[in-house]
């Protein structure tokens, strides 16, 4: 796998953290973030591991003091790696050692592994599943690759709309890139990010609806923003320009949509489906990314037989989840 490195690294120094209770297991990845109590991404490592008969798992850390996970990550000699998740994805760089292709072409790290350097030291890995999660659920769940070719849209501006602009660019095949969101500043961001990259060119803000009505339309879609009614002028417009957007499909139209918590039934995904796209739920992606980093930091290869069991166990645990 490609690495870049990275020259600067901070201080670890932080206050002490109450560890997480790891007895029970042989061997622990994390997840840091906050907040994170919602989280199924220990339900799905532990149902790859137990599958494989392994007494691992993944924790939860939830915390706001990167530094000093960090700190406990490097001293834990059961951990296997991390888990990043927000408000850590672009925070965490500077503690790495190296950055992966993807980690360094999205410009934020979902993961944590580690790797051998030539003198034997460990070294500190980051890079990004997401867009592997994105991507497959795409061809998991999709007949052929009607989308190839034809634009993409990304609704969103963090750390997730990267990852789906790599996916849908680089993985897929989609452009240009139609990127909508509330605010223009989290647009411009990712958008000079890219540029200073040299890999800009075909990525478009869309910020009207006239701007909307007169594009191609896109023939696949990431929708990567909570659920929530707008109220403010620019999320009226966004959601305007989305709703323009999804009328105006372009052949089968496959649109994922990441929010699942607290559930995958969410005002764009309803948009979608009485628009007549193919819906597909944001837990298909969770699961291939959390599938790609256990690949990581395990070395075990992933099979059909193994993501039918892990989907299965993380859903019925999801559907569990939102009955109670």
């Amino acid at each position: 796998m490609a690495t870049t490195q990275i020259v600067a690294s901070p201080s670890v120094q932080g206050t002490v953290i109450k560890r997480p209770a790891t007895s029970h297991l042989d061997r622990t990845a994390y997840l840091v973030g906050n907040p994170i109590a919602h989280s199924q991404s220990p339900v799905l490592h532990h149902a790859i591991y137990s599958s494989m008969g392994k007494r691992w798992g993944q924790l939860l850390f939830e915390t706001d003091d990167l530094a000093g996970f960090i700190r406990y990550l490097k001293s834990d000699p059961k951990s296997m790696g991390s888990g990043v998740t927000m408000p850590f994805k672009v925070a965490v760089i500077p503690y790495l050692d190296e950055l992966t292709e993807a980690g360094q072409a999205v410009g934020a790290i979902n993961t944590i592994f580690y790797k051998n350097g030539p003198d034997g030291q460990r070294k500190y890995v980051g890079t990004n599943t997401d867009v592997l999660g994105i991507r497959d659920a795409f061809l998991n769940n999709v007949k052929g690759t009607p989308f190839v070719g034809k634009p993409g849209l990304v609704v969103g501006g963090g750390g997730t709309c990267r990852a789906a602009i790599y996916a849908l660019r680089d993985l897929l095949g989609c452009s240009p890139i139609y990127i909508v969101n509330r605010e223009k500043s989290e647009v411009d961001s990712v958008i000079d990010e890219y540029t200073s990259k040299g890999t800009a060119a075909d990525l478009i803000h869309v910020a009207t609806v006239t701007q909307a009505e007169n594009l191609t339309p896109p023939g696949i879609t990431v929708s990567a923003v909570p659920d929530f009614a707008p109220v403010s002028m620019n999320e009226k417009v966004a959601r305007e320009i989305i709703e323009t957007f999804l009328r105006r499909r372009n052949g089968a139209s496959p649109l994922l949509e990441m929010c699942y918590h607290p559930s995958p039934d969410t005002a764009i995904s309803r948009l979608a489906t009485e628009s007549g796209w193919q819906v597909i739920g944001g837990i298909e992606a969770m699961i291939g990314q959390g599938l790609a980093q256990a690949r990581l930091w395990s070395g075990m290869e992933i099979d059909d037989t193994l993501r039918q069991q892990v989907s299965r166990k993380v859903k019925d645990s999801l559907a569990e989840k939102h009955r109670l």
